[in-house]
Protein backbone atom coordinates (compact mmCIF):
# COMPACT_ATOMS: atom_id res chain seq x y z
CA UNK A 1 0.00 0.00 0.00
CA UNK A 2 1.08 3.61 -0.79
CA UNK A 3 2.49 5.03 2.73
CA UNK A 4 -0.57 6.73 4.02
CA UNK A 5 1.39 10.18 4.44
CA UNK A 6 3.70 11.59 1.90
CA UNK A 7 2.90 10.28 -1.32
CA UNK A 8 0.58 13.55 -2.49
CA UNK A 9 1.39 16.10 -5.32
CA UNK A 10 0.50 19.37 -4.77
CA UNK A 11 -1.80 20.35 -7.21
CA UNK A 12 -4.69 22.19 -5.41
CA UNK A 13 -8.29 20.13 -5.43
CA UNK A 14 -10.29 23.36 -4.45
CA UNK A 15 -11.41 21.56 -1.49
CA UNK A 16 -14.51 23.24 -0.15
CA UNK A 17 -15.26 23.87 3.27
CA UNK A 18 -18.28 26.44 3.21
CA UNK A 19 -19.32 29.86 2.07
CA UNK A 20 -16.55 29.71 -1.05
CA UNK A 21 -13.61 29.10 1.87
CA UNK A 22 -11.08 26.33 0.74
CA UNK A 23 -9.13 24.09 3.20
CA UNK A 24 -5.80 26.06 1.04
CA UNK A 25 -7.75 29.13 2.45
CA UNK A 26 -8.50 28.17 5.85
CA UNK A 27 -4.24 26.52 6.04
CA UNK A 28 -2.76 29.89 4.72
CA UNK A 29 -5.05 32.26 7.52
CA UNK A 30 -5.70 30.28 10.27
CA UNK A 31 -4.14 28.09 12.84
CA UNK A 32 -3.34 24.16 12.63
CA UNK A 33 -6.54 24.50 15.12
CA UNK A 34 -8.49 25.54 12.95
CA UNK A 35 -7.36 23.82 9.83
CA UNK A 36 -8.35 20.53 11.64
CA UNK A 37 -11.34 21.33 13.09
CA UNK A 38 -12.28 22.29 9.55
CA UNK A 39 -11.42 18.90 8.43
CA UNK A 40 -12.97 17.03 11.25
CA UNK A 41 -16.65 18.81 10.50
CA UNK A 42 -16.21 18.57 6.35
CA UNK A 43 -14.65 14.54 6.20
CA UNK A 44 -15.66 13.19 10.05
CA UNK A 45 -19.25 11.45 8.95
CA UNK A 46 -17.82 10.02 5.47
CA UNK A 47 -15.00 8.95 7.10
CA UNK A 48 -16.67 7.23 9.44
CA UNK A 49 -19.33 5.67 6.62
CA UNK A 50 -16.03 4.39 4.88
CA UNK A 51 -13.83 2.87 7.50
CA UNK A 52 -17.50 1.16 8.86
CA UNK A 53 -18.09 -0.36 5.56
CA UNK A 54 -14.23 -1.95 5.90
CA UNK A 55 -14.31 -3.05 8.96
CA UNK A 56 -18.40 -4.05 10.14
CA UNK A 57 -17.79 -2.44 13.46
CA UNK A 58 -19.10 1.22 13.92
CA UNK A 59 -16.25 1.80 17.47
CA UNK A 60 -13.64 0.63 15.06
CA UNK A 61 -14.71 3.07 12.42
CA UNK A 62 -14.77 5.60 15.10
CA UNK A 63 -11.04 5.05 16.23
CA UNK A 64 -9.48 4.72 12.78
CA UNK A 65 -11.36 7.86 12.28
CA UNK A 66 -10.50 9.55 15.15
CA UNK A 67 -6.17 7.97 14.60
CA UNK A 68 -6.77 9.62 11.12
CA UNK A 69 -7.38 13.37 12.66
CA UNK A 70 -4.63 12.72 15.07
CA UNK A 71 -2.03 12.36 12.16
CA UNK A 72 -3.54 14.93 10.30
CA UNK A 73 -3.00 17.32 13.67
CA UNK A 74 0.95 15.94 13.18
CA UNK A 75 1.32 17.40 9.66
CA UNK A 76 1.79 21.23 8.55
CA UNK A 77 -1.59 22.09 7.46
CA UNK A 78 0.24 23.81 4.09
CA UNK A 79 1.73 20.29 3.03
CA UNK A 80 -1.84 18.54 2.93
CA UNK A 81 -4.62 21.32 2.09
CA UNK A 82 -4.21 21.11 -1.68
CA UNK A 83 -4.81 16.91 -1.36
CA UNK A 84 -6.86 17.00 1.97
CA UNK A 85 -9.45 14.58 1.25
CA UNK A 86 -7.46 12.09 -0.56
CA UNK A 87 -4.84 12.18 2.51
CA UNK A 88 -7.64 11.55 4.66
CA UNK A 89 -9.08 8.71 3.04
CA UNK A 90 -5.36 7.21 2.47
CA UNK A 91 -4.71 7.43 6.18
CA UNK A 92 -7.98 6.30 7.36
CA UNK A 93 -8.15 3.50 4.34
CA UNK A 94 -4.85 2.22 5.41
CA UNK A 95 -5.19 2.14 9.22
CA UNK A 96 -8.78 0.11 8.65
CA UNK A 97 -6.95 -2.24 6.50
CA UNK A 98 -4.15 -2.88 9.53
CA UNK A 99 -6.86 -3.42 12.27
CA UNK A 100 -8.66 -5.49 9.25
CA UNK A 101 -5.62 -7.83 8.89
CA UNK A 102 -4.75 -7.98 12.83
CA UNK A 103 -8.33 -9.05 14.04
CA UNK A 104 -9.81 -10.50 11.06
CA UNK A 105 -12.73 -9.69 11.26
CA UNK A 106 -16.04 -10.29 9.80
CA UNK A 107 -19.12 -8.89 11.73
CA UNK A 108 -23.04 -7.96 10.21
CA UNK A 109 -23.98 -4.97 8.80
CA UNK A 110 -23.70 -2.32 11.07
CA UNK A 111 -26.59 0.15 12.05
CA UNK A 112 -24.43 3.05 11.16
CA UNK A 113 -24.01 1.45 7.53
CA UNK A 114 -28.03 1.60 7.73
CA UNK A 115 -28.40 4.88 8.93
CA UNK A 116 -26.45 5.89 5.54
CA UNK A 117 -29.53 4.67 3.60
CA UNK A 118 -32.82 5.41 5.48
CA UNK A 119 -34.74 8.73 5.70
CA UNK A 120 -36.49 10.22 8.70
CA UNK A 121 -39.34 9.96 6.46
CA UNK A 122 -39.67 6.65 4.89
CA UNK A 123 -42.42 4.21 5.78
CA UNK A 124 -41.03 1.29 8.17
CA UNK A 125 -41.83 -1.31 5.48
CA UNK A 126 -39.84 0.57 3.01
CA UNK A 127 -37.10 0.86 5.45
CA UNK A 128 -37.45 -2.89 6.26
CA UNK A 129 -37.37 -3.95 2.53
CA UNK A 130 -34.68 -1.43 1.86
CA UNK A 131 -32.53 -2.54 4.75
CA UNK A 132 -33.07 -6.41 4.11
CA UNK A 133 -31.91 -5.61 0.26
CA UNK A 134 -28.57 -3.43 1.62
CA UNK A 135 -27.21 -6.25 3.45
CA UNK A 136 -27.92 -8.74 1.03
CA UNK A 137 -25.60 -6.79 -1.12
CA UNK A 138 -23.27 -5.72 1.14
CA UNK A 139 -22.84 -9.57 1.72
CA UNK A 140 -22.19 -10.07 -1.74
CA UNK A 141 -19.86 -7.34 -1.80
CA UNK A 142 -17.25 -8.61 0.74
CA UNK A 143 -16.63 -11.60 -0.84
CA UNK A 144 -15.17 -9.28 -4.30
CA UNK A 145 -11.49 -8.83 -4.32
CA UNK A 146 -10.32 -5.89 -2.32
CA UNK A 147 -9.49 -3.81 -5.03
CA UNK A 148 -12.41 -4.57 -6.54
CA UNK A 149 -14.52 -3.42 -2.96
CA UNK A 150 -12.37 -0.94 -2.65
CA UNK A 151 -12.54 0.82 -5.79
CA UNK A 152 -16.59 -0.05 -5.74
CA UNK A 153 -16.90 1.61 -2.30
CA UNK A 154 -14.77 4.87 -3.19
CA UNK A 155 -16.83 5.62 -6.41
CA UNK A 156 -19.95 5.10 -5.44
CA UNK A 157 -20.43 5.61 -1.67
CA UNK A 158 -17.81 8.51 -1.22
CA UNK A 159 -18.05 9.30 -5.20
CA UNK A 160 -14.53 9.48 -5.54
CA UNK A 161 -12.76 10.44 -9.14
CA UNK A 162 -10.77 8.29 -10.77
CA UNK A 163 -7.47 9.87 -9.64
CA UNK A 164 -8.54 10.45 -6.27
CA UNK A 165 -8.53 6.49 -6.02
CA UNK A 166 -6.06 6.13 -7.91
CA UNK A 167 -4.28 8.72 -5.18
CA UNK A 168 -5.91 6.71 -2.10
CA UNK A 169 -5.16 3.19 -3.39
CA UNK A 170 -1.80 3.78 -5.06
CA UNK A 171 -3.85 1.05 -7.97
CA UNK A 172 -3.18 2.75 -11.35
CA UNK A 173 -5.97 4.89 -13.09
CA UNK A 174 -6.15 2.93 -16.03
CA UNK A 175 -7.18 -0.02 -14.06
CA UNK A 176 -9.90 1.34 -11.81
CA UNK A 177 -12.81 1.67 -14.22
CA UNK A 178 -12.03 -1.98 -14.97
CA UNK A 179 -12.01 -2.73 -11.68
CA UNK A 180 -15.19 -1.19 -10.89
CA UNK A 181 -16.89 -2.60 -13.95
CA UNK A 182 -15.65 -6.69 -13.12
CA UNK A 183 -16.53 -6.20 -9.57
CA UNK A 184 -20.33 -4.95 -10.50
CA UNK A 185 -20.65 -7.55 -13.21
CA UNK A 186 -19.59 -10.26 -10.28
CA UNK A 187 -22.07 -8.38 -7.68
CA UNK A 188 -25.14 -8.35 -10.66
CA UNK A 189 -24.35 -12.20 -11.17
CA UNK A 190 -24.30 -13.17 -7.76
CA UNK A 191 -27.41 -11.55 -6.89
CA UNK A 192 -31.23 -12.50 -7.37
CA UNK A 193 -33.09 -10.62 -10.15
CA UNK A 194 -35.77 -9.14 -7.84
CA UNK A 195 -33.17 -7.45 -5.84
CA UNK A 196 -32.89 -4.42 -8.00
CA UNK A 197 -36.40 -3.87 -8.05
CA UNK A 198 -39.54 -2.49 -6.46
CA UNK A 199 -41.49 -5.00 -4.41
Amino acid sequence: MPDSTDQFPKKSTNTHVGDGETMDNVAAGGSREAFVEAAVRQYQSPLIGYATTILHDSDLARDVVQDTFIRLCNQEPENVAANLKTWLFTVCRNRAFDILRKNKRVEPIDELRWKQTAGPDRPPDRDAIDRERLEHVMRHLDRLPENQRDCILLKFQQGLSYREIHQITGLKEGNIGFLIHTGLKRLRSWLPTDLMHDR
